[in-house]
C-alpha cells in the first residue's frame, strides 16, 4: 500500500516539531498539536495548535481533543501520529483511534511494550539479557525506581525502600553505555535505522534526565551487529509498526535491553536522511509506509556524523522580542515565553566527519546557548 503525498496528517506529541519537519519532508501536511508551539514547528506545520496544560503533567484527554479537532477542521486528514507523551496513557491512545485512524502501535501493544513483566518474558523467550525486575521494593542490591510509561529518563531515580508509588517498578542496575536502536517495522519485520550513543544531562533530582544523542554509536561492528540482530528479533516478537526504539545498555561485548519506546523518538532529527518532497527518504514517510505493510530493504545512507541535544534552561528566562537564533538550533520559542530553570529551551544540532568532532561542536554550540543565558551578547 503505498500512501499519496499531499495527504494531512494529525501530529500529537508532547513536542511535534521533528515529526512535522519529516513529514513535510516526506511530502505530507502535518496538523500538529503539542505543548510548545514553537516557531518552528509553526513554520513546518500546516496547522498547529499549543495544547492548553503543562507537558510536565501530560496529555489530558479535552485539552488534546480540542486542540487536534481544531487543526483538523479545515484539512481531512487520513490519520494521527503520535510522538511522545503517550507511553503511559494507552486509554488515551484508545479514544484517539476511535476518531482517527492511528498510524502507529496501538494502545493494547503500546500498554504491553511498557508492560516490565510483559516486556522481560518476550526478552526471555528472545534470549535478549534483560535486567531483572521487581514490582516491589527490592530488599537487596543495586536497583532503578522508574515510573512504568515514563519516558525521558526524569522519571528514573535510585531505588530506596521508601519511595514505592504506584505504577513504579525496580530494575536492577546494570553497567554500560546507553546507545540506542532507531527502527521502522511493518508488523512482520523491521530494519534497523542506526545506532546512537545517548547520554543525561542530570539534575540533582532527576539524575537520569535525557541530554542528547549521536551517531554513528562508535561501537565494535560485531557488538552493532548483535544489537541489530536483537532489535529485529523483538520487533517481530512484538509485531511493532512504524517508527519505534530499542534502548542499550552496552558494556565491552555484553548488553542489555533497558527498554523499548514503542513510537517516533528523540533520535529523529539525527537519523533524519532529508529527502525532498517527494515521500522517499523522509522518516516520517518511512514510518507511515511501515504503517501500512511497506518496508524497505534497507536503512537509507547517512554521511558524517550528527549529534543533538537538549539546552535545558539553568535559570528562570524569557525568550526576547527580537532574537536570531542560531540555524543549529530548533525548538526555538516564540518571544516572551517564560521559561522556567530545568525546562527546556531549546535544541542543539551539529554536524561534523566524525562523531567525535560532532559532539565537541555541539559541546561548543551548548556552552554559547549558556552565555546567552547568562547575559552574553556574543554571537554564535
Amino acid at each position: 500500500m503505498t500512501l499519496a503525498c499531499a495527504s494531512a496528517v494529525l501530529v500529537a506529541a508532547i513536542s511535534g516539531r521533528a515529526l512535522a519537519q519529516s513529514a513535510r519532508r516526506g511530502g505530507y501536511l502535518p496538523l500538529v498539536a503539542d505543548f510548545f508551539g514553537d516557531q518552528d514547528t509553526a513554520a513546518a506545520a500546516q496547522a498547529n495548535v499549543q495544547i492548553v496544560g503543562s507537558f510536565a503533567d501530560g496529555f489530558r484527554e479535552p485539552e488534546l481533543t480540542t486542540a487536534l479537532e481544531r487543526v483538523a477542521a479545515q484539512h481531512a486528514p487520513i490519520g494521527i501520529v503520535c510522538g511522545t507523551g503517550f507511553e503511559d496513557r494507552p486509554q488515551l491512545l484508545t479514544q484517539l483511534a476511535r476518531r482517527w485512524r492511528l498510524y502507529g502501535n496501538g494502545p493494547d501493544l503500546v500498554a504491553k511494550v511498557k508492560d516490565p513483566e510483559f516486556l522481560a518474558s518476550v526478552c526471555r523467550r528472545c534470549d535478549i539479557p534483560f535486567p531483572d525486575i521487581s514490582l516491589q521494593p527490592p530488599g537487596r542490591g543495586d536497583y532503578l525506581a522508574k515510573r512504568r510509561g515514563g519516558s525521558g529518563g526524569a522519571h528514573i531515580a535510585p531505588a530506596s525502600a521508601n519511595d514505592y508509588r504506584e505504577g513504579i517498578y525496580y530494575q536492577a542496575r546494570v553497567p554500560g553505555r546507553p546507545v540506542s536502536a532507531l527502527l521502522v517495522a511493518n508488523g512482520a519485520g523491521a530494519i534497523v535505522l542506526g545506532l546512537s550513543r545517548q547520554w543525561a544531562s542530570p539534575t540533582s533530582r532527576q539524575p537520569f534526565r535525557y541530554g542528547g544523542a549521536m551517531r554513528p554509536a562508535d561501537i565494535p561492528s560485531r557488538v552493532a551487529g548483535r544489537l541489530e540482530t536483537a532489535t529485529c528479533r523483538l520487533a517481530a516478537a512484538l509485531s511493532l509498526t512504524g517508527l519505534n526504539a530499542v534502548d542499550f545498555l552496552v558494556d565491552g561485548e555484553d548488553f542489555f535491553v533497558i527498554e523499548i519506546n514503542p513510537r517516533p523518538g528523540a533520535t529523529l532529527d539525527i537519523f533524519e536522511p532529508g529527502g525532498v518532497g517527494t515521500g522517499v527518504g523522509s522518516l516520517f514517510s518511512l514510518h507511515m509506509a511501515g504503517c501500512a505493510g511497506d518496508l524497505l530493504d534497507e536503512a537509507p545512507p547517512l554521511d558524517g556524523a550528527r549529534a543533538s541535544a537538549v539546552c535545558y534552561a539553568a535559570r528562570g528566562v524569557t525568550t526576547p522580542d527580537r532574537f536570531e537564533w542560531p540555524e543549529w538550533s530548533a525548538d526555538r520559542p516564540n518571544a516572551g515565553i517564560a521559561i522556567r530553570a530545568d525546562e527546556p529551551l531549546c535544541t542543539v544540532h551539529a554536524d561534523a566527519a566524525t562523531a567525535a568532532e560532532a559532539k565537541a561542536l555541539l559541546d561548543q554550540r551548548m556552552a554559547w546557548i549558556d552565555m546567552w543565558m547568562q547575559g552574553s551578547n556574543t554571537p554564535p
